[in-house]
């Protein structure tokens, strides 16, 4: 009547994921012992689930409650989420004009399978979840320590919890046996309200775990990580106003997601609106430095006066932050793109010794080496940051540059592929358009070269032969054949006309 679910699995099956998610207790073992432990422990969550709810609605006239997920038998917030919806909101917590990257508490995984090796391993998962969480730049996981007395709790009072704790994030799961795989189930949640936010379930063979296992973290650590930053972008852009720095830097990412030059135009603002909002952020400075250059680079010719006011920004970075990989990575960018890539080689590598697990130091390893014409090692790097941040925003540079070093490489097929690859993602990527014309038109497939950049010059009208010849010149400064390059691009761009 209460539309509550307390689900319980009585025989071996594959569960749906939301009864993945709500950890349902596995009772197909069960042969009626009344003291079986596993049934035991069912009984003791019904039962506290149950006098909550009573203890709720004592002295006050009872309704039927909202729908809720299903809630669980064992360690889970589902319960929580369905209580919540009678609960008051958590106060607001002021927060300071900088802000900071959202903070996250990575509870104590449940044991579904009931074997002790499961225990063992569960536990090992959340503390190497929690040490690749914390290699990353777009969160701060709270040690493990701060959540293990939370591991015998039946079901948790997230509100209080995320009080106590001080984050906004809350990562659970639990671990199970499925057929000759081992299942691990993972669930983000709001920790304000309990709000599911992403869920996902991971599987390795049995057989394999003890070589796999450390790939089956990365997996985990790696879509959390990319999407606590698709939340907190999404979290920023809502807001509609009262910003924090950090907010507006999640702003300004989140512009570069179609690379227009409208949206690199928004980028550089939002940046610049953080700097205005914290002048002592380090990483506010590299972000605008990175926009500004990356606005310049697809707007205009040489400009003296505009490259020292991004080098004033790289330079506040630097002594305000020197040490912080993701400042460091930002700058690099910045440095290849007004012409300076052996600085941006210097910051990148710094980047990835201070911390090899970060997308954005692989990427501008990447872009860096790339401009230095070292093409194999700009791909390996390219290929890092993937593997690193699946889904990030700044992807969308990947695969364009991936088609450069291919160029550079002399493997004309590949780069095709890679421009494909990027055009599939974002069919008006004014590179990936270019640099894939001058390619066909170098290959004789003229006609097909034209109509490509016809639809780069349609698709971004500030894009002028000057600032294509610019960018070219610049990508593949040291390379053999940039004046080959050049010479395509002229041809092609004089056989195509925007015009209607």
């Amino acid at each position: 009547r209460n539309k509550t679910l307390v689900p319980a699995m009585i025989e071996p099956c594959d569960r749906p994921i939301m009864f993945e998610l709500t950890q349902t207790a596995d009772l197909s073992h069960w042969k009626g012992a009344a003291n079986d432990p596993a049934w035991l422990s069912f009984l003791a969550d019904v039962r506290q689930f149950v006098q909550r709810n009573r203890s709720a609605t004592d002295g006050a006239t009872r309704t039927p409650a909202p729908a809720a997920p299903p809630a669980p038998a064992r360690v889970s917030s589902a319960a929580q989420v369905a209580a919540a919806a009678h609960a008051p909101p958590a106060a607001h917590v002021p927060v300071g004009e900088r802000g900071d990257a959202p903070s996250l508490a990575v509870m104590p995984f449940a044991n579904r399978s009931g074997l002790p090796e499961d225990d063992v391993f569960s536990i090992g998962m959340v503390e190497d979840v929690i040490d690749a969480l914390s290699r990353g730049v777009y969160v701060r996981v709270l040690a493990s320590a701060a959540t293990a007395r939370f591991r015998t709790s039946a079901v948790p009072d997230l509100q209080a919890m995320s009080r106590e704790l001080g984050v906004r994030y809350i990562l659970e799961g639990n671990v199970r046996r499925a057929g000759a795989n081992l299942r691990v189930t993972a669930q983000l949640l709001d920790a304000a309200t309990g709000a599911i936010l992403w869920t996902q379930r991971f599987e390795r063979p049995l057989a394999e775990l003890a070589a796999l296992q450390e790939e089956l973290v990365l997996e985990v650590a790696t879509q959390l990580g990319a999407q606590v930053h698709r939340i907190e972008m999404e979290r920023a852009l809502k807001k509609p106003g009262d910003l924090t720095a950090w907010e507006a830097l999640m702003r300004a990412i989140a512009a570069l997601r179609l690379l227009k030059v409208a949206n690199m135009a928004a980028c550089a603002e939002e940046a610049r609106r953080a700097v205005t909002i914290a002048p002592d952020y380090g990483l506010a400075h590299a972000v605008l430095a990175m926009a500004s250059a990356l606005h310049y680079v697809a707007t205009a010719p040489e400009d003296a006066g505009r490259i020292r006011a991004i080098r004033d920004h790289i330079d506040s970075a630097l002594q305000l932050d020197p040490d912080n990989p993701l400042v460091l990575a930002y700058l690099s960018l910045a440095l290849a793109w007004i012409g300076d890539p052996d600085d941006a080689w210097r910051h990148a590598d710094r980047a990835v010794r201070l911390n090899s697990s970060a997308a954005m130091v692989h990427l501008s390893a990447g872009v860096a080496c790339l401009y230095l014409n070292r093409p194999d090692e700009a791909l390996a790097h390219l290929d890092a940051d993937i593997k690193a941040s699946p889904g990030a925003p700044l992807n969308s540079f990947n695969s364009d540059y991936q088609g450069c070093a291919h160029v550079l490489a002399g493997r004309w097929a590949q780069a095709i592929a890679a421009f494909d690859h990027a055009l599939a993602t974002y069919p008006d990527n004014a590179l990936a358009l270019v640099i894939k014309a001058i390619v066909l038109q170098k290959g004789g497939h003229t006609a097909e070269a034209s109509d490509l950049l016809l639809h780069a010059r349609r698709a971004e009208t500030s894009g002028s032969l000057a600032v294509w010849e610019l960018n070219v010149n610049r990508i593949f400064a040291r390379s053999a054949v940039r004046e080959e390059l050049l010479h395509h691009l002229r041809a092609v761009w004089a056989q195509s006309d925007p015009a209607p």
